[in-house]
C-alpha cells in the first residue's frame, strides 16, 4: 500500500536534486493506486501558488500538464471505471514520474535554495525534458478504449500526450543571464577584486533575495549540502558550493549590511526562547516512543507530538492509532512543530548537550583550513577587510553588525577564522566587551571565543591586552551566555605559552570561574571548569584555585551531576579530572578530604558508564592514599569490594596512558598490604591473647 507519510518522510530527509521515487508494488489493487495518483497530481498542483525564482516556464508546464491528466484521474474514479492489467503498467509508470515532478517542484520552489537552483538549471531542465518526455511516453501506450472514457476525455488526454512530446524544457533567458553573472562575480572573487555591486543586487533581485535573512538562509542550505559533499567526496560540487558560500556570505556582510539586522534568528531565539524555556519540562522534549530528545517533532492528527523517525516506524508497521492516547487517526500526515524544535535546539545549546542533526554525519571542521576554491578565498578575504574596517571606523551599530559577522563566518571555519584574524578584527572586538549593550557584548565575546580556536587568535588576544577584558566580562557580563563564552574563551588563551600564570595572577579570574561553575548553566558550568583546568596547568596556581574554594564546589557540582544524560556526564567527567589534578598535592587532597568525597568516589568507580571517569576516580583515589595516609586507606580497606572493581578495571584494559594502569595496581597493592598487616596484627594480638590465657592456667 502507498502511504503518505512515507513519501514525506523521504522528502524531508532526501538531498536535493534526488529523485528516490518508488515503483509501485506489482500487487496493487487498481483503486489504490489511482487514489495515490490522484493524491499526488494534486499535490504536484498546489505548486501553482508557489514562487518559482528560476525555472518559471518549465514549471508552469509540468503543473498545466498534470492538472489536465488530474481531471481524467478523477473521471476515471468518479464513473468507477474497470481498469485492465495493460492501465494498471501505465498508472505505475505514471505514479512514478509523478513522485519525481513532485521532488522536483519541491526543489525549485525551496526557500533557502534558489542560487543553488540557479547554478543548475542545465541539470534541473534536463530533468524536466525527462520527466515530460515520461509522461508522453506513458500516454502513447495508455488503453483510452479500453477504459471507456468519453470523447472529451479522451481529447484532452491526446492533448497532453502531444503537447509533452513538444515541450522543448529550454532555459529561461533570465536564468541564463543571472548564472552568467554569478560566474563572472566568481571569477573576480578568484582574482581577489571586488565584482560590480550593482550587477550583483540586480542577481539577488532577480532571485528575490532581498535581505540579510534571505541569505542567511541561503547560506545555510548550501553548508548543509558541503556536509553532504565532504561526506561523499564530490569535488566539483563541493567547489561550486564552496565559492557560492562565500558569495552569499559576501552579499550578506556588505550588501545587506544594514537591512533587517534586529531580525536575526541567532540573537532574538536566544532572547524569545529565555522565558519559555524556564516554564517547560525538560522530559517534555523526549518523544513518548523512543524516550530520546526529539531531533525532529512532528505533530500527528490527535495532537501529540513524536519523533519523526520513531512516528513512521510506528506507522510503517502498519498502526493507525496513536501511540500515546490510543485514538485513532484520522489521516497519516505528520506536521512538523517547528517552535518545539527550536526549543530544543535552544535547551541543548543553554545545556550542552550534542544533539544530533537528522541522523547526518557532522562535519569535519578540519578540512575546512583551507578554503573550497580560489572565488570561496578571495570572497572571504574582501568580506574579512571590509568587516575589519567596520569594527575600527564604523556607527556604533555597524560595529555591532559587523562583530554579529564574524561571529558566523568564525563559528566553524578555521580558513575564515584566520582571515578575519588577518584583516585585524581581534583588537576591535575586545574594544567592544566594554559595550553597554548586552547583544553587541555577548557578539564580541562569541566572536572572540571562535577567533581564540586558533593558535594565532589566542596568541593576538594576548598581545593586545585582551586578557583582562575577557575575564571582567567571566565577572561582570551582561548576560550568562557572555560569562559562558567568557570562561571558554579562558581556557583557550590558557593553551598559550606563559599565560596559565597570567590568568592566575588576575585577582578576579579563579574566584569568577568558581562562581560561574556554583550558578551557572551546564554549559557554562563545564566551560568554567574546563578553564580551571587549564589554569592548572601552572602549578604555581594550585593554591589560587584550592583558596577559591573549588574544591567543595566541584564535590557539590558531581553530586547533582550523577545522571546518565550526556551533558551531565561530560560535566561529572572534567570536574573529577581537575579534582585528579589537584589531590595530587597534600594541600588539594587535605581540602578534598574535607569534603563527603570519599564515599562518592568509591560509589562513583562502581557506578560511571564512562572509561575516562573511572580513570580520574582511580587516580584520586591513589593521591588520596599517598597523601592521606593511615585513615584514609583504612576508609577504603572498609570497602570489601573495592579491589575487586579496580581488578576488574585493570582487566578491561585501559583507554588512556600506562600511568593509569600503574595507579590502579598500586591503590590495589596499597589496599591489600593494609589489610595483610592488619590481619597479621589481629592475628598476633590474638595470639598473645591465647597465650596469657594459657599461662593462666
Amino acid at each position: 500500500m502507498i502511504q503518505k507519510h512515507e513519501q514525506r518522510g523521504r522528502s524531508d530527509r532526501r538531498r536535493i536534486l534526488s529523485f528516490p521515487a518508488v515503483h509501485p508494488c506489482e500487487g496493487i489493487s487498481p483503486a489504490t493506486l489511482l487514489e495515490s495518483l490522484i493524491s499526488l497530481a494534486r499535490q504536484i498542483c498546489g505548486y501553482q501558488s508557489k514562487f518559482f525564482a528560476t525555472q518559471r516556464r518549465n514549471s508552469r508546464e509540468m503543473i498545466r500538464l498534470v492538472g489536465i491528466l488530474l481531471e481524467f484521474f478523477q473521471d476515471v474514479q468518479e464513473n468507477r471505471l474497470v481498469l485492465s492489467g495493460s492501465t494498471v503498467l501505465c498508472f505505475s509508470e505514471l505514479h512514478l514520474t509523478f513522485q519525481k515532478i513532485g521532488f522536483l517542484l519541491e526543489d525549485c520552489s525551496r526557500e533557502g535554495a534558489r542560487l543553488w537552483i540557479l547554478m543548475k538549471s542545465q541539470f534541473v531542465a534536463g530533468q524536466s525534458r525527462v520527466l515530460v518526455r515520461a509522461i508522453a511516453t506513458a500516454l502513447d501506450i495508455l488503453p483510452l478504449d479500453v477504459i471507456g472514457v468519453g470523447n472529451e476525455v479522451k481529447e484532452l488526454v491526446d492533448l497532453v500526450a502531444k503537447q509533452a512530446r513538444k515541450t522543448s524544457c529550454e532555459l529561461d533567458q533570465g536564468d541564463e543571464w543571472a548564472m552568467r553573472e554569478i560566474r563572472l562575480s566568481l571569477d573576480y572573487f578568484e582574482k581577489e577584486i571586488e565584482p560590480n555591486q550593482g550587477l550583483t543586487r540586480w542577481v539577488l533581485d532577480y532571485l528575490d533575495i532581498k535581505s540579510w535573512s534571505d541569505c542567511h538562509k541561503e547560506i545555510k542550505f548550501m553548508e548543509e549540502e558541503i556536509g553532504y559533499d565532504c561526506f561523499e567526496c564530490d569535488e566539483t560540487e563541493f567547489s561550486l558550493l564552496s565559492s557560492l558560500v562565500g558569495f552569499m556570505s559576501y552579499c550578506r556582510g556588505v550588501i545587506f549590511e544594514a537591512s533587517d539586522c534586529q531580525s536575526h534568528p541567532d540573537q532574538t531565539d536566544v532572547r524569545l526562547n529565555t522565558e519559555t524555556l524556564s516554564c517547560l519540562n525538560p522530559e517534555d522534549f523526549r518523544c513518548p516512543i523512543s524516550l530520546e530528545l526529539m531531533t525532529d517533532p512532528v505533530t500527528v492528527s490527535t495532537g501529540q507530538t513524536y519523533d519523526r523517525s520513531s512516528i513512521q516506524k510506528w506507522l510503517k508497521a502498519g498502526n493507525l492509532i496513536c501511540p500515546k492516547t490510543g485514538e485513532k487517526l484520522t489521516s497519516t500526515d505528520l506536521v512538523p512543530n517547528t517552535t518545539l524544535r527550536k526549543l530544543i535546539q535552544q535547551f541543548c545549546s543553554d545545556n550542552g548537550i550534542s544533539l544530533a542533526k537528522s541522523g547526518r554525519q557532522s562535519r569535519d571542521i578540519t578540512k575546512t583550513v583551507v578554503p573550497g576554491s580560489p572565488a570561496a578565498s578571495g570572497a572571504m578575504k574582501s568580506l574579512s577587510g571590509f568587516l575589519a574596517r567596520r569594527l575600527v571606523f564604523g556607527a556604533d551599530e555597524q560595529k555591532h553588525r559587523a562583530a554579529y559577522e564574524v561571529r558566523l563566518l568564525s563559528k566553524s571555519n578555521i580558513f575564515n577564522r584566520s582571515c578575519l584574524i588577518e584583516a585585524g578584527v581581534v583588537s576591535p572586538l575586545l574594544n567592544l566587551l566594554s559595550s553597554t549593550d548586552p547583544v553587541a557584548q555577548d557578539n564580541a565575546i562569541s566572536g572572540l571565543l571562535k577567533l581564540s580556536k586558533h593558535a594565532s587568535g589566542r596568541k593576538l588576544i594576548v598581545e593586545c591586552g585582551g586578557l583582562r577584558s575577557v575575564v571582567s566580562v567571566l565577572k561582570r557580563g551582561l548576560t550568562l551566555e557572555s560569562k559562558q563564552a567568557a570562561a571558554a574563551t579562558i581556557f583557550y588563551i590558557s593553551l598559550v605559552k606563559g599565560c596559565q600564570k597570567r590568568i592566575g595572577e588576575i585577582p578576579e579570574a579563579i574566584p569568577s570561574l568558581v562562581e560561574l561553575i556554583r550558578e551557572g548553566k551546564p554549559c557554562g558550568k563545564k566551560n568554567a571548569v574546563v578553564a580551571i583546568y587549564g589554569v592548572l596547568l601552572y602549578p604555581g596556581n594550585h593554591r589560587r584555585v584550592l583558596e577559591g574554594g573549588t574544591v567543595l564546589v566541584l564535590v557539590n557540582t558531581i553530586l547533582s551531576s550523577s545522571s546518565s544524560s550526556t551533558d551531565k556526564v561530560e560535566l561529572l567527567i572534567d570536574s573529577l579530572a581537575v579534582l585528579a589534578s589537584l589531590a595530587e598535592s597534600v594541600d588539594g587532597t587535605v581540602a578534598i578530604l574535607k569534603t563527603p568525597a570519599l564515599p562518592l568516589l568509591t560509589g562513583l568507580l562502581r557506578s560511571l558508564p564512562s572509561r575516562a571517569g573511572k580513570e580520574y576516580t582511580v587516580s584520586i583515589l591513589h593521591s588520596l592514599c599517598i597523601n592521606g595516609g593511615k585513615d584514609v586507606i583504612a576508609a577504603l580497606a572498609r570497602d570489601a569490594s573495592l579491589t575487586g572493581f579496580l581488578y576488574s578495571l585493570l582487566n578491561e584494559g585501559t583507554s588512556g596512558t600506562s600511568n593509569t594502569s600503574k595507579k590502579a595496581s598500586s591503590l590495589i597493592r596499597i589496599l591489600l598490604n593494609f589489610s595483610e598487616r592488619n590481619y597479621t596484627g589481629m592475628a598476633n594480638s590474638s595470639a598473645g591473647s591465647w597465650g596469657r590465657i594459657g599461662n593462666d592456667r
